[in-house]
């Protein structure tokens, strides 16, 4: 198995698709991952602990976003140098990376363990699901080292090709999870609390294994010991590429948590409902999702050698496959919800006010089969900030205001409240639509030169 991979060359549907598929099973792997929690809680528990879960996931997701989306700087520079054919220099960036991420997982645990009430109460958690939520967030929180280990490994790999390796340490993380979960969830009856340690523990055992098997690995570059340092010339330069990214996701979870405190507000079935919903959705839109990961580091590669047609039409099979994909989900998604949402819990209005929601998310599978190949395509070419701009755009200027105007509305249903959602991405694929064309007009004006 290759260690690492150059996309500058030869066909392209066959590597991008071939490239995207370990990173749909890693994604796969890595939503089942977190729907082992809710089914196994659904399971053993009440809607309490479950909509417990399913708001202490989503501030941790949050966190987990924001500096995998940092990373994604890393992932960025690898594969520009890379397709530059400077490998050499990929090691010193490998150990910048690990002392830039050493030092903000530290701040992070430091800053979220106080919080974790504040935000919880912020968010307007049902009370009986309250301190069930605040639990799992500081145990996650404790952890956070781990988790930012198992999640800056994938993308210092996926920008050097390599999608093989991320999805190694996904298959560990997820059946040490799920043997967790039945321990902890479904024996030791702990719950929440169960559910949280078994998440910290399995990223814990994949970054170690993952490690022990990284040393086996053949390189065309080394990592030394002096390159385990503060470079701040490329701490710089990864931040740089990963700030806005992280800004933008930041802001965007923002207003995913700003929907779920208006929806909190309707009641513990329509956070648990809601909840599950999400569940579902991660796995709906597994193939967008996988391409804009994938898109991201075959763009950069091939930007890194100057071959921008090839970043081009990558795009296009990108967006192709997934509106091909997309459009079967969303039948899933409007039809048969409730069948969908009923393999997570046993209780039958929770699947109901999940099903409801999904109805809305039926259209946002279809918008995101663009949206997310744009999004893969402007960071494979170094166009962080337009990203975080349109992400703001929409989150702020669109999902946020509508799901709060609806939500106000006398018999206002879950399926009209996450219309916002779907609304957003309309707003965000137009403002990427402008931005490519400027790109292209701009592109043609630079080769005249």
């Amino acid at each position: 198995m290759r260690a690492t991979q150059s996309f500058t060359k030869g066909p392209i549907y066959g590597p991008l698709v071939r490239f995207s598929f370990p990173v749909f099973l890693a994604l796969f792997l890595q939503a089942a991952y977190g729907a082992v929690d809710m089914l196994i809680v659904g399971r053993f528990g009440d809607a309490s602990q479950v909509s417990g879960v399913s708001m202490g996931t989503m501030v941790m997701q949050t966190l987990t976003f924001v500096l995998s989306d940092i990373a994604m700087g890393t992932t960025i520079l690898i594969g520009r140098k890379i397709g530059e054919g400077k490998e050499g220099e990929v090691g010193r960036i490998i150990g910048a990376t690990v002392v830039l991420f050493l030092f903000l997982g530290l701040g992070t645990t430091a800053l979220m363990e106080p919080l974790a009430s504040l935000i919880a109460t912020a968010l307007k958690t049902p009370a009986e699901a309250l301190p069930k939520t605040v639990s799992y967030i500081r145990i996650c929180n404790a952890g956070m080292l781990l988790i930012v280990g198992y999640n800056v490994l994938g993308s210092v790999f996926r920008g050097m090709g390599n999608s093989r390796l991320p999805l190694f340490a996904v298959v560990i993380a997820t059946v040490c999870n799920i043997a967790g979960d039945l321990f902890f969830v479904a024996v030791l009856r702990m719950g929440v609390s169960g559910a949280a340690i078994a998440t910290v523990l399995s990223q814990g055992i994949s970054v170690v294994v993952s490690l022990l098997f990284i040393r086996k690995q053949q390189f065309s570059f080394a990592v030394r010991r002096s390159d385990i340092r503060l470079d701040r010339k490329l701490c710089g330069d990864i931040v740089r590429l990963g700030l806005p990214l992280a800004l933008q996701d930041l802001l965007v979870s923002i207003s995913f948590l700003v929907i779920a405190a208006i929806i909190n507000r309707l009641g513990l079935t329509a956070s648990a409902g809601v909840g599950i919903a999400e569940r579902v959705c991660g796995f709906l839109m597994l193939v967008p999702s996988s391409f804009m990961q994938a898109m991201s580091a075959f763009v950069a590669q091939n930007m890194g050698s100057g071959e921008r047609i090839r970043a081009d039409k990558a795009l296009l099979y990108g967006i192709l496959t997934s509106l091909a994909v997309g459009l079967v989900m969303s039948y899933l998604a409007f039809f048969h919800g409730r069948s969908l949402s009923l393999l997570f819990t046993t209780d039958l209005s929770v699947a109901a006010a999940s099903a409801d929601y999904l109805k809305a998310y039926a259209f946002d599978c279809i918008l995101t089969s663009f949206l997310f190949c744009f999004i893969g395509y402007f960071n494979g070419r170094g166009w962080t900030r337009f990203v975080m701009v349109q992400g703001i755009a929409g989150s702020f200027g669109v999902r946020i205001p509508v799901s709060a105007i609806v939500s106000h509305r006398v018999g206002a249903t879950l399926f009209q409240v996450g219309l916002a959602t779907p609304a957003s991405d309309f707003v965000q694929i137009v403002l990427c639509l402008v931005r490519f064309a400027v790109g292209r007009r701009n592109d043609k004006t630079s080769a005249l030169r």
